[in-house]
């Protein structure tokens, strides 16, 4: 099982558009040795974040962002091979699916449960 330890060292998108929950998720990535690249609040910006971004190990999305969904994003990271998963509050029957065998993290969640989801 995936520990806090195996973030270290890797390179994790965030696309949450809550200020204060992209906030704590950040400092929950960082004290765990992590990268953390965005938080990216719209899905423009985390469209833009994972076209120009060459190296990224894994990441959290958050499903709803500002009313629009974050699926073209999950497209864009399955297509590059990079594992993600999402964090919502969402039940599992909003998530399409094509989707089905990625892994979610109800909110709140911890670096641990992080960790297990993305490299379980």
């Amino acid at each position: 099982m995936a520990t806090v330890s195996t973030l270290a060292g890797q390179h994790i998108l965030v696309v949450e558009d809550d200020y204060f929950v992209a906030d704590d998720l950040t400092a929950m990535l960082e004290a765990a040795g992590a990268t953390v690249l965005g938080p990216a609040a719209t899905l423009a910006d985390a469209r833009g974040l994972v076209a120009r971004t060459e190296r990224l190990d894994g990441a959290i999305l958050d499903i709803n962002l500002q009313g629009e969904t974050v699926f073209p994003v999950a497209n864009l990271l399955r297509e590059r091979g990079i594992p993600f998963i999402f964090a919502t509050g969402y039940d599992r029957g909003e998530i399409p699916a094509r989707f089905a065998d990625v892994r979610s993290c109800e909110k709140p969640f911890t670096a641990e449960q992080i960790a297990g989801a993305m490299w379980a």
